[in-house]
């Protein structure tokens, strides 16, 4: 069962419906209780910033997400969400969640032909074997869709699970034990961002 925290900045129709296709169950819900007690807990996002972390943290969820990924739980944040697991984002100025060492910086262009926000399909470069980003081999590079202004940075190499290239090369997937943050969308990513989903659904993390 994935629980997926509704705090009224999620796209979760197309969120559900991806899980309705697939066959996960899953459930919606802003109660602390229930996603504290959650066995795998989905964070999604869109939006800005600040204005997500101040949902969050006035439905004391904050606390909680950080409990449950401390734990054990597995969790995964996609777009916004994923922002939200670093430190913070020069979007904004309050602190993220700070389940990754890292921060998202803004895409800054030598070249003033580069727009921003990227937005559009792009490919997944695989940097470390993790369960949530199997895709079967021999098959074409995994590609998603994108739709963001501010992107990953992090001094530990560790933590990059996938990388993808916009100008320049920038971290678009963490991982670390139990959570996993993906700046695309699957949810819009049609059989990359099922299967992507998929995995997450049926990943059993273990603490050592």
């Amino acid at each position: 069962m994935v629980t997926i925290v509704d705090y009224g900045v999620g796209n979760l129709g197309s969120i559900k419906n991806m899980f309705l296709k697939i066959g996960i169950q899953f459930q919606v819900t802003a109660e602390p209780e229930k996603i504290r007690e959650a066995k795998k807990i989905l964070l999604p996002g869109v939006g800005a910033f600040d204005a997500a972390m101040s949902k969050l943290d006035q439905a004391n969820l904050s606390p909680i997400l950080r409990e449950r990924a401390a734990s054990g739980v597995a969790l995964m944040g996609i777009c916004l969400g994923a922002q939200l697991l670093t430190e913070g984002s020069e979007e904004g100025v309050l602190p993220g969640l700070g389940i990754f060492a890292a921060r998202c910086v803004k895409f800054k262009f030598e070249n003033p032909g580069w727009k921003i926000p990227h937005m559009g399909w792009n490919e997944l470069h695989i940097k470390q074997t993790h369960p949530v980003l199997n895709f079967p081999e021999g098959t074409e590079l995994p590609r998603f869709y994108f739709a963001h202004s501010f992107h990953f940075q992090t001094n530990d190499p560790n933590l990059v699970a996938g990388v993808s290239t916009y100008s320049y090369e920038f971290p678009s997937a963490l991982a670390k034990q139990n959570v996993v943050a993906v700046q695309f969308h699957p949810e819009k990513s049609h059989k990359f961002g099922m299967r992507l989903l998929e995995n997450f659904g049926k990943w059993n993390y273990e603490k050592n």
